[in-house]
């Protein structure tokens, strides 16, 4: 077996085709363990912590921070046996796929690949290539290099791929977007080593606006840390609640005072969500007003035992619950349109899908058999589930086979609203803030504790009977949390 291992990128869940890179945990060099965590990427569901599958060194990283590579590209080579000597020319046969990738960025570096370079070259080196490449008037692509308007690097290499085949040079592509007026500086990487970048990216800064002090081209830390330091007056620094501790800087185009972020990742699939959701199925929305007067009082004598200490029990809780049990009178919300069988699917669980903001966008974790759980354990779950997702390490397995999904804009100081359904599912309930307001109890006018739900259906499953059944059950639940026993 090859010393040299390529370690592919591996499909993380539900046939996801790319992820983009987020973070390297390892440097070329670093010695490796089976199952040390070596690199973050961020998929469209989330991001997500690969191990190594192999022992040893790191020769080499593959994919550049920031770009986004299809499942199955080798993103990092390992030297399993580094105490044997040198790499030659006879232990980079890892795979052929890592093999093409390697030649293919020597090539495009203008040298041709050797043992000396196999072994030694470090990021830096890399970078120093690149640069004598770009001095000799060649733009070529590279691994990580891509033209300003491709949008990723997976076109880029497609791109790549087609010149070679049809013969043509690997200039042809950045040629092309030269015609159209795009700066060189646009169509070539930065040259920076993996931490570099990761600085730059913690900090906001556009490497390609970095102005690079070493002699050899290649950014520095101290270059990135002088940019951020001067940044233009529209820059504006705020907390990044994706990474504990960590501050965003966000510059603004000095001239139109305006800044574009890529579409990517976890927002790009709620986009594609919540569009096919709004024009697939037709969707009603109903309203309720609830006096939750006894639930806030039960919610406080629970959190005065001694058996509840430690137990975040929150209004999203009891929806939770009362979500579960009004599900079984009406179980059509929790259904399946299988337009492709014809059939309508009906479900014997409640997979309780909660909407969670998070900073990569809009997910939504799943609580399965929510139906089998008590109150307590219901909070326990909702509490573990939001830490996970606020932490961004929500796994694409748990947010997968959902039935019926509560969105909590409540939280957010927000009365009601119409929120739209999740694909594959036929309901989802709003819950709002939970506020004093004027309630007429027992003919008197009285402030009670109030709070606004909002329940929208797929009209296809569940017809106007059942949608208002099953929310003023939901509603007489949360009024008087007694009437659980009953159900």
């Amino acid at each position: 077996m090859s010393r040299l291992q390529a370690f592919p990128l591996p499909d993380v869940g539900e046939g996801l085709t790319e992820a983009e890179i987020l973070e390297w945990k390892v440097a070329e060099g670093d010695t490796v363990e089976v199952n040390q965590i070596i690199v973050e990427i961020e998929t469209a569901k989330a991001a997500v912590e690969l191990p190594s599958p192999h022992a040893g060194r790191v020769h080499k990283l593959l994919a550049e921070v920031g770009v986004t590579i299809e499942v199955g590209t080798p993103i990092i080579e390992i030297d399993t046996d580094p105490g044997a000597g040198p790499l030659n020319a006879g232990d980079g046969g890892a795979s052929v796929a890592a093999a093409g990738a390697e030649t293919e960025h020597d090539a495009a570096a203008g040298a041709a690949p050797s043992a000396a370079d196999s072994g030694a070259d470090s990021a830096e080196a890399a970078g120093a290539k690149i640069g004598e490449a770009m001095a000799d008037g060649r733009v070529q692509t590279l691994v990580g290099i891509i033209a300003a308007d491709s949008g990723s690097a997976r076109r880029a290499r497609r791109g790549s791929a087609a010149s070679s085949e049809s013969g043509a040079p690997a200039e042809a592509a950045p040629a092309a977007a030269s015609a159209v007026a795009t700066p060189v500086a646009e169509l070539v990487a930065p040259l920076a080593t993996p931490p570099v970048r990761k600085l730059a990216k913690d900090l906001g800064i556009d490497l390609h606006h970095v102005t690079a002090t070493r002699a050899d081209g290649v950014i520095s830390r101290g270059d990135v840390e002088s940019a951020a330091a001067g940044a233009p007056p529209g820059a504006a620094s705020y907390p990044d609640s994706s990474r504990v501790g960590a501050t965003t800087v966000v510059a603004y185009d000095p001239v139109s005072r305006e800044r574009r972020e890529p579409i990517k990742g976890v927002r790009r699939m709620m986009a594609q969500a919540m569009v096919e959701s709004a024009f697939t199925a037709p969707h009603v929305t109903e309203f309720l007003s609830v006096d939750v007067t006894p639930m806030m009082k039960l919610r406080e004598r629970l959190r005065e035992r001694r058996d509840w200490a430690g137990v975040k029990l929150s209004p999203l809780t009891f929806a939770a619950r009362a979500v579960c049990l009004a599900a079984r009178r009406t179980p059509e919300v929790n259904c399946t349109w299988d337009e492709g069988a014809g059939e309508v699917i009906f479900k014997q669980y409640v997979h309780l899908g909660i909407a969670a903001a998070t900073a990569r966008g809009l997910i939504v974790p799943v609580i399965r058999d929510a139906d089998q759980l008590d109150l307590r354990a219901l909070a326990e779950s909702l509490a573990s589930l939001t830490e996970t997702a606020r932490s961004g390490r929500t796994p694409p397995a748990d947010m997968a086979g959902g039935t019926i999904t509560i969105t909590n804009v409540g939280v957010l100081g927000v009365d009601t609203g119409t929120p739209i359904i999740n694909p594959g599912q036929s309901a989802i309930l709003a819950l709002g803030s939970v506020k004093d307001a004027p309630w007429v109890v027992g003919g008197k006018l009285k402030v009670r504790k109030v709070c606004q739900l909002a329940l929208s259906f797929d009209h296809r499953v569940v017809d106007g009977e059942k949608g208002s059944q099953f929310l003023a059950d939901v509603g007489a639940l949360l009024a008087d949390p007694a009437l659980a026993i009953t159900y």
